[in-house]
């Protein structure tokens, strides 16, 4: 296809997972947190970041807890007809069996009693992408002496970064989903005035066909939507619900991609079938503005090598949308993490609305950045770009981001 890519087949998996090899950092990390250490708690699967952290090669069904020490060799306590997945659990690292609840309680006392650990746990729910243990674990924790913080530094710095090779993944991605996202465009402009004019689920079907074709793959969507459709963020067409596409229509087109094993590219690119009026132009800029406006707080903040929060960008972005007023047209958050496993990750998020994201963007993080504006049963539009901040500054894909209504 056109700004094709190679296939991703052969990408290698670097995840952060425990291991000998990572326990020293970890380790590291906790000093500098003042923690006694990381207790890893799971259920049926419940726990994304246990999963990933610990890579078990299965699926468990019972609970199991694993205590990562500041000092010394982690711990796991484990089911005891639930060993397979432990198969490579380290011998010089200590495990415990348990069948009896009361065995898993006296387990977890002897660890965790009289120390500070932290958990998958969000005080107030404050991030729910962090808030992954359920209460009744955390009272039993507590119970057994320990004090509970949340694990949400370490989980930024250990599960939600990127390696360089899942960075260069990433932005042979975005290149082929923009590429796809403006061709997309394109083609439904091309055939609005003709006798066979495209449905959003038949370019929605053609846009999964050059994913295919490009090796690229994708969980569900993509979103192609006209105006009034458009207006429902999460909206996405079927074969029985699907509105023609006319001249004279917004077109927005929100797609998201990855080569296999590696970084998603996420994406909305939006159109006009022929000259915008004054209001939906109006409209647009107050997105694209938005969208520069976080992206300018961004490069300010880390070339200055200033911290900055995940809420601090979404308040930026805000306030443009706000100002021009469409504030209360804009009700979802900025952004959304974006880590190795996942396109909604567990990493920071670019939200001061839905949640009260407070933690720092690190080095090594990817999110996205994509305010909109959406009038119920009218128009909706949206601008996506996402960022991630490298040791060489902050990253925007793709390179050449849409600064104009695409007009067929």
């Amino acid at each position: 296809m056109a700004g094709g890519m190679a296939r991703g087949e052969d990408f290698s998996v670097d995840y952060v997972v425990l291991s000998s090899e990572s326990l020293p950092s970890l380790q590291s990390a906790l000093e500098r947190a003042d923690l006694d250490g990381w207790l890893i708690y799971d259920f049926h699967g419940l726990n994304p970041v246990a999963v990933g952290m610990l890579g078990l090669s299965g699926m468990t069904t019972r609970r199991f807890f694993v205590y990562i020490p500041r000092k010394g060799a982690p711990v796991a306590i484990t089911h005891a007809i639930e060993q397979g997945p432990w198969a490579s659990w380290p011998t010089k690292w200590r495990k415990e069996k348990y069948s009896s609840w009361r065995t898993l309680e006296s387990d977890l006392a002897e660890l965790v009693k009289g120390k500070r650990v932290a958990m998958e746990y969000s005080p107030g729910d404050a991030v729910p992408y962090l808030d992954r243990v359920p209460a009744g674990v955390i009272e039993m924790v507590r119970n057994a002496g320990a004090t509970v913080v949340s694990s949400a530094d370490l989980v930024s710095s250990f599960y939600a970064v990127w390696s360089e090779e899942q960075r260069a993944s990433h932005e042979r991605a975005a290149r082929a989903v923009a590429t796809i996202g403006q061709e997309a465009i394109r083609l439904a402009g091309s055939r609005a005035d003709s006798a066979t004019p495209l449905t959003e689920y038949s370019l929605q079907t053609w846009i999964r066909e050059k994913f295919a074709a490009g090796g690229l793959e994708a969980d569900h969507g993509p979103i192609v939507a006209i105006g009034p459709n458009a207006a429902n963020p999460h909206y996405e067409p079927t074969a029985e619900k699907s509105a023609t596409i006319k001249r004279g229509d917004i077109l927005l087109v929100d797609l998201w991609a990855r080569e296999k094993n590696g970084v998603y590219a996420d994406q909305t690119w939006m159109g006009s079938l022929g000259p915008p009026s004054d209001r939906d132009k109006t409209i647009w800029q107050a997105v694209r503005d938005a969208r520069d406006a976080a992206i300018s707080l961004l490069q300010r903040k880390i070339g200055g090598q200033q911290p900055v929060k995940g809420g601090e960008v979404d308040d930026a972005a805000r306030e443009v949308i706000t100002k021009r007023g469409y504030g209360e047209y804009f009700f979802h958050r900025t952004g959304h993490s974006i880590d190795p496993r996942d396109l909604h990750g567990s990493g920071p998020h670019i939200d001061n609305l839905e949640t009260r994201e407070e933690r720092a963007l690190i080095p090594g993080v990817g999110f996205s950045i994509e305010p909109g504006v959406y009038l119920a049963d009218d128009v909706g539009m949206r601008s996506e770009v996402n960022g991630f901040i490298g040791v060489d500054g902050l990253l925007i894909t793709p390179a050449d981001y849409q600064k104009e209504l695409l007009i067929v």
